[in-house]
């Protein structure tokens, strides 16, 4: 993964950046789709860099246009556990190199992740020593939920999921909530009534907010 497949937004006015956010898209999508949050939220986390990288995958069909994290093709939860899983290391490795580059660590973290990035923030960010500032998922599956044995449980974590979703069931919210929860893991979860597989204001207001906090 090279840096020119790493969408950022620096802190205005040439601050330095005191935390950094890393935003990682859907199954199909890039890191220029997702960065849109970092100019949302830059407002609110003034001293933050956001990083989107793209997904180190394209996708199987030379037609389609995206990224992938992992290879998608039964969607079921030991697909999207072993995908995850195989995907993490290089994601990590990029999240150290980012956190090297602007002098900072884990402690001044936070990953969200929307859909199939939402399934690597989880496989990531519960692992980081020491605990990262915050997880944020949107509209997610948390992948081995049965296999949290490893996980540290003292970031505090938002899960977003609308009941209008087709795409990821509404249930992979309330079981990554009572999943996490068994594991100790503080966590702030919303059902979003009407809102489909997408991020809408009330997403974005809620991301920034729990930043916001992460971070204060």
């Amino acid at each position: 993964m090279t840096a020119s497949t790493v969408h950022r937004i620096e802190p205005a006015g040439g601050r330095k950046a005191r935390q950094l956010v890393v935003l990682l898209h859907g199954y199909g999508s890039c890191g220029a789709d997702l960065i849109a949050l970092g100019r949302a939220w830059s407002g609110v986390l003034p001293d933050a860099v956001f990083i989107a990288p793209d997904a180190p995958e394209p996708l199987p069909h030379e037609s389609l246009v995206g990224r992938q994290w992992f290879a998608l093709s039964e969607r079921d939860m030991r697909e999207i556990e072993t995908g995850a899983e195989a995907a993490a290391p290089k994601l990590q490795a990029l999240m150290d190199t980012a956190l090297k580059h602007y002098g900072l660590d884990n402690r001044q973290l936070a990953v969200v992740g929307f859909s199939q990035g939402a399934a690597m923030a989880f496989q990531t960010t519960l692992r980081r020593h020491p605990a990262p500032a915050a997880l944020l998922a949107f509209s997610g599956m948390l992948p081995g939920p049965s296999k949290l044995d490893d996980i540290q449980t003292d970031t505090p974590v938002l899960i977003v999921h609308g009941d209008a979703d087709d795409v990821v069931a509404p249930d992979f919210l309330t079981a990554a909530e009572a999943a996490l929860t068994r594991a100790g893991v503080t966590v702030d979860a919303h059902m979003l009534t009407g809102l489909d597989h997408s991020i809408d204001e009330r997403v974005m207001v809620l991301g920034g907010r729990f930043l916001a906090s992460a971070f204060a």
